[in-house]
């Protein structure tokens, strides 16, 4: 996976996948625009990952179909269901996980599992959309999985991608993009 360079034919497939013309016209959001994407990065000291970033400045920011199931966010906003003003975000430290983990099960559960929960809401990371009931999808921004996609939950965090486990869908935004519009279940392996 390459979160820096966006491969030739990912704008088509992910174009196809969320129902846009090439005029930029879909059901959700239009295109940000080079301009207003380096303008969110220099404001948060990050770069976004390919093709995420080409996504929103020449395609859509943000629309109403999938993924996920409630559609995709705006790069700059969060789910209803936050829970709060999202102004703790700093998008430029580094996401904390590098492997799945279930908060319930964490045989380690220390004093500062809270923190750690924290900072993976709150760090390195941009929130993609919701599958509902607090299940939300972050790209990592910054950090050791920059580029990858994770679901995050009440329950735990697991990263999607087939060298994860869980599913045989390919890593990074266009990959999760590709295995949605295949209508696969997010966790499809036996």
């Amino acid at each position: 996976m390459n979160g820096d360079q966006a491969v030739q034919a990912e704008p088509a497939v992910l174009r196809a996948a969320f129902d846009v013309d090439d005029e930029g016209q879909n059901n959700g959001e239009s295109a940000l625009g080079w301009e207003a994407v380096h303008a969110f990065e220099s404001a948060h000291e990050i770069v976004l990952p390919e093709p995420y970033r080409s996504f929103v400045a020449e395609i859509a920011d943000g629309t109403f179909s999938g993924p996920p199931a409630y559609g995709l966010l705006p790069v700059a906003e969060l789910p209803d269901d936050w829970g709060d003003d999202g102004q703790d975000r700093v998008l430029s430290k580094p996401f904390p996980l590098t492997t799945a983990r279930m908060w319930e099960e964490d045989p380690d559960r220390a004093e500062d599992a809270d923190e750690i929960l924290e900072q993976v809401y709150d760090h390195g990371s941009i929130v993609l959309g919701t599958d509902g009931c607090a299940m939300n999808w972050h790209l990592v921004v910054a950090g050791p999985h920059r580029g990858h996609v994770w679901l995050i939950t009440d329950v735990g965090a697991a990263p999607f991608g087939e060298q994860f486990g869980f599913t045989t869908g390919e890593s990074g935004f266009a990959g999760w993009v590709r295995h949605w519009a295949a209508n696969k279940p997010w966790y499809d392996t036996a």
